[in-house]
């Protein structure tokens, strides 16, 4: 899904939730698209639930947030202004 306040303006990053479907998963990614809503920023965002692709990645602890290919956050629901800042600073 593509995250974005205008028609026009085209995704600036890629994020993707990591998580089996857990409720702290769910916050995440409510969190993730309101921080993207609030800021204005564009992004395509996307949940990533199979444990395999997970791995890839190299968490072992969910939820993560991974932003242009990095993972930023792994075990742990970060604070909607922490989530704000890694947008920020990704963007």
């Amino acid at each position: 899904m593509i995250i974005n306040n205008t028609d026009v303006k085209s995704a600036d990053m890629e994020i993707k939730v990591l998580g089996t479907g857990c409720p702290k998963c769910k916050a995440l990614e409510k969190t993730v698209i309101n921080s993207l809503e609030e800021l204005d920023i564009a992004a395509d965002v996307s949940k990533v639930e199979d444990i395999m692709k997970i791995m890839e990645y190299g968490v072992m602890h969910t939820p993560a947030l991974v932003i242009n290919g990095k993972v930023a956050i792994s075990g742990r629901v970060p604070t909607i202004n922490e989530i704000k800042e890694l947008l920020t600073k990704n963007q």
